[in-house]
């Protein structure tokens, strides 16, 4: 493993922070009562969400790009990225007077395919996968002699989103620990330096965890092996943090600062999204519920004040609808139930009254005579319920057993 080409120090991110502020918002922080009583500690959320463009990215995008000399300059950028690092890219460019050229995969979603147009970029869609778009933006700044920046391995991009990590240490001065998902590491191991070099200057403790999507964890094997593996990922909503193989820099600097990393999977991503909807009233995406997931969940259990860090709020209100639907099922808000019923009159309506009387709210309902599984003389009856969580749930399903009906989960 190469020695870091610089050792980033408390005075680094200082002078990063000035820079950033030209074009960044200093993000609020909020507490939660809901994930305070989940978690058992104090939790406050950082709500890089409600940033300019959406997401923490800008920040380390145009560090970088403020290094940037003036033939550099002249040259253009290019970036690949399926959406955040690709709005952060186009408005950094368009502050520093920089022509940007971005590339999408083919199938991006539509809202950050407009907002990147939007910010003045030139936006090329190339590639079935993000590999692909990945090689031919590299192939493209090759041929145009354009200078590419990279989502995050760069110690300017790292220095970049450390400044996260600085507003955190001012509106929270007394926090203990601190929580941020990770995909190719830039913001974690920003946030974990920072915050490791201001403990050690103050003589104080603050622990840093990070988290992951379970389909895409390259950091937690490659932090057992003391170097970056590459990974095969599966499909996973958080695909803001679907990275096969951490970043060089990131890695030796996480591998350092940060107290451990773990993994949540997408039902408990989706209960997250879901919780800061409506405890909340703040709309993230999955990859920056991923944090909130990891304390729900009790992947992590800190103690004393937390802050967790919600990194992007950029998320296709297509995808909302189903990640909300799929995580009402996952908290078990709302249940499919399939009931044999005898083919006479008033089997529906005891069905309905059995349900209504512990409460459950029939929201669909889908009553066939058709299926190979049936008898003649047989009809099945599908309902969506919905419920107040496992408990009601259960309560439901003993209600129709009560009824002398066989309720089921359909396949």
């Amino acid at each position: 493993m190469p020695k870091l080409p610089i050792a980033p120090t408390l005075e680094d991110f200082e002078r990063a922070e000035t820079i950033v502020r030209a074009v960044a918002n200093v993000t609020p922080v909020m507490s939660s009562n809901a994930l305070s009583e989940i978690a058992g500690v104090e939790v406050i959320l950082k709500a890089e969400n409600l940033q300019r463009t959406g997401a923490y990215k800008l920040r380390g995008a145009y560090h970088r790009m403020s290094k940037l000399t003036a033939p550099e300059r002249k040259k253009g950028v290019v970036a690949a990225s399926a959406g955040n690092h690709a709005q952060g890219v186009a408005l950094a460019a368009k502050k520093l007077g920089i022509k940007a050229t971005i590339f999408m995969p083919i199938g991006a979603s539509l809202p950050k395919f407009e907002a990147t147009k939007h910010y003045g970029a030139q936006v090329i869609l190339q590639g079935a996968v993000f590999a692909e778009t990945l090689a031919a933006a590299q192939a493209y700044a090759a041929k145009k002699g354009a200078i590419f920046i990279p989502p995050y391995d760069h110690l300017d991009v790292v220095l970049g989103q450390g400044t996260v990590g600085l507003e955190i240490l001012e509106q929270v001065p007394d926090v203990e620990n601190i929580i941020v998902s990770i995909g190719g590491g830039g913001l974690a191991a920003g946030v974990a330096t920072v915050v490791q070099e201001y403990a050690k200057k103050h003589k104080r403790k603050i622990k840093v965890y990070g988290v992951q999507a379970e389909n895409a964890a390259s950091y937690v094997p490659s932090l057992k092996a003391g170097k970056p593996l590459k990974i095969d990922t599966k499909r996973t909503i958080a695909d803001g943090i679907a990275v096969n193989e951490p970043g060089k820099i990131p890695f030796q600097l996480i591998q350092k600062n940060i107290e451990k990393v773990v993994k949540v999977s997408d039902d408990e991503i989706a209960k997250a999204i879901v919780l800061l909807l409506e405890r909340a009233k703040l709309v993230v995406e999955p990859a920056g519920a991923a944090s909130v997931a990891a304390l729900m969940s009790g992947a992590i259990k800190p103690k004393g004040k937390t802050v967790v860090v919600l990194s992007g709020g950029n998320i296709d209100p297509l995808l909302l609808q189903k990640v909300i639907s799929h995580g009402l099922m996952a908290a078990e808000r709302y249940t499919d139930v399939s009931v044999m019923l005898p083919d006479r009159p008033g089997q529906l309506v005891k069905t309905a009254e059995a349900i209504a009387a512990v409460n459950g709210n029939v929201v669909e309902v889908m009553h066939t005579r058709n299926g190979k599984d049936l008898d003649i003389s047989e009809v099945e009856l599908r309902l969506s319920i919905e419920t107040s969580g496992h408990e009601h749930r259960e309560q439901v399903f003993k209600a129709l057993k009560d009824a002398g009906l066989n309720p089921r989960i359909p396949n």
